[in-house]
C-alpha cells in the first residue's frame, strides 16, 4: 500500500457558512454538523468569512480506492502515529483515506510509516 504525501499546506477551519468557499477547487473538505460548518483545504483557500482556523497541516493519501469491505487500514496508520507521539487529523472519502499531521512532525510521521508503507512525494 502506497502513502502519498501531498504538495500543499492545509489549515483546519470553522466558518460562519460556505459562502466564500470554491468547491472547485481540489482537497477542499466540508462537513456541517447541527453546531457547527467545518472546512479543511489547502492554507492558500481559507475564505475570509473563517471564524476559526489553525494552519500548518500537511496532508497524506492513501493511495488508491480502498474497498469498504477492507477493515483497519486507518486505525493501523493511527496506531503507529499515536505510539510516535504524532497526532492526526482524519478525513475519508468515497475512495480512499486523509490523515493531516502538523508539518512539523512530518518527518516523523513518513519514517515511522514507512516502516510498513511505501511512501510517496
Amino acid at each position: 500500500m502506497i502513502i502519498e504525501v501531498l504538495p500543499h499546506d492545509f489549515s483546519v477551519c470553522q466558518v460562519k457558512d460556505y459562502t466564500g468557499v470554491d468547491l472547485s477547487q481540489d482537497f477542499v473538505f466540508t462537513g456541517k454538523t447541527d453546531e457547527e460548518y467545518s472546512l479543511v483545504c489547502p492554507t492558500d483557500l481559507v475564505p475570509l468569512q473563517t471564524l476559526k482556523w489553525e494552519d500548518g497541516w500537511v496532508a497524506m493519501r492513501v493511495v488508491g480506492v480502498l474497498d469498504f469491505s477492507l477493515i483497519g487500514i486507518l486505525a493501523d496508520i493511527a496506531s503507529r502515529l499515536a505510539q510516535a507521539e504524532v497526532s492526526l487529523f482524519a478525513l475519508s472519502t468515497y475512495n480512499t483515506d486523509y490523515i493531516l499531521i502538523k508539518k512539523e512532525k512530518l518527518e516523523v510521521a513518513m519514517h515511522i510509516l514507512g516502516e510498513k508503507y511505501e511512501i510517496k512525494c
